[in-house]
């Protein structure tokens, strides 16, 4: 039998949040797999809160890390010791963990990612990364991922902590890492729905990079970028002129041969800089000559207008093979820090998709698909839905 429960606790005390967690799953059965994201205020006893919950659920596989806030079913808990848990029995699947270092992945070029998981990519429909942001290669990681298993989607987040704290932790069964990632692959019956929503709204129109080296852009469909820039703002009615101001970004498209671009075709990356007298943009990324590029605003509201696009368009893409249950990998930039409301990304997918099974956490980076390349981001909310292949 296929099912899903989630659970979140908020208490100060660790021992209660897991007392409540197990006594909640106690009548749930075989749990194949259990996803657990802990506040960062329970730090000092991460080793004691994931071997009673391993052991305690009997989870063949669990996995999971530290948060700086906690996301659960409907409901985000930010700066609060809360614990969020999500329980799956998968008939039928195959779940198979392993830890990557960067020793693995600088090893690769000798011996392949399938040589040293044992895992071979016609065993792995999707991805699950949990990783550590300040001892390992992202970008690394998902380019090399990608090499091995390629058209899988990898979806994820980079874990987060106190953010006075250069130190996170990552759960693997009943063991606590403190570098590297744990990727887990889902295969067999199930896979996983990506939904990547970067809160961005296009402006102005669709145009070409004609020059670029790096990360600096000088032209744009033959014109000095920074006049391009110019004029898409001058263009804007007053209202978003203003928004221009304090939320400018840009949209590289990540397929050029499409026809018509819209949310979910770009990559969304800061505009680091301008310069007026030699019409020079600079990025956080390394756009190529030919690429497709179109401004984009990020505000509240267009954060709100994305994901709930891009959550009914996924909603209709799945039809009748509902997702059994979600996690949500959200940026810490998000939260209160965008919303002026409590709870926004928790409550807008129970609005979209109907209750369902949820756990998730606020990320120092996300990790995610845009078309069929995965990309780190920020400020982005990227759902992990599990569904029957």
């Amino acid at each position: 039998m296929t099912k899903a429960q989630a659970v979140l606790v908020q208490n100060p005390e660790w021992q209660v949040a897991v007392q409540s967690v197990t006594a909640q799953l106690a009548d749930f059965g075989p749990v194949d797999l259990l996803v657990v994201f802990a506040g960062a205020a329970y730090r000092a006893f991460y080793t004691e809160i994931v071997q009673e919950l391993y052991h305690k659920s009997g989870a063949k596989v669990l996995v999971g890390c530290s948060g700086q806030g906690i996301i659960g079913q409907e409901q985000e808990i930010e700066k609060q010791a809360a614990l969020s848990v999500l329980a799956l029995e998968l008939p039928g699947a195959e779940l198979r963990p392993v830890v990557i270092t960067d020793e693995i992945l600088q090893n690769s070029s000798v011996v392949s990612l399938p040589e040293q998981f044992g895992i071979q990519p016609n065993e792995v429909n999707a991805w699950v990364l949990l990783a550590d942001p300040f001892h390992l290669d992202a970008e690394l990681l998902l380019k090399t991922l990608t090499e091995y298993y390629p058209g899988r989607p990898l979806i994820g987040g980079m874990a987060s902590a106190s953010p006075r704290l250069r130190q996170t932790y990552l759960f693997l069964n009943d063991k606590i890492l403190t570098e590297g990632a744990i990727a887990l692959a889902v295969g067999g019956k199930y896979t996983l729905q990506p939904v990547v929503s970067q809160g961005a709204t296009p402006i102005g129109e669709a145009w070409m990079v004609t020059q670029a080296e790096k990360n600096l852009i000088y032209s744009i469909s033959g014109r000095p970028a920074f006049e391009v820039l110019l004029d898409t703002i001058k263009d804007l009615p007053p209202d978003l002129l203003e928004k221009a101001r304090r939320n400018l970004l840009v949209g590289l498209a990540v397929d050029e041969y499409k026809s018509d671009f819209g949310r979910g075709d770009y990559i969304i990356r800061s505009l680091m800089g301008a310069d007026q007298k030699s019409g020079i943009i600079a990025l956080n990324d390394f756009p190529r000559v030919g690429q497709t590029i179109q401004f984009q605003l990020r505000d509240a509201e267009a954060a709100d207008e994305d994901l709930r696009e891009l959550l009914a368009a996924t909603k209709t893409k799945l039809g009748d093979n509902k997702p059994l249950a979600g996690v949500l990998f959200s940026c810490n930039g998000r939260g209160l820090n965008m919303f002026p409301e409590l709870d926004h990304d928790a409550k807008g997918i129970a609005e979209q998709l109907g209750p369902m099974p949820l756990a998730g956490f606020f990320c120092n980076g996300e990790i995610g698909p845009i078309g069929p390349q995965p990309f780190l981001h920020g400020f982005t909310a990227s759902l992990a839905l599990f569904v029957e292949k």
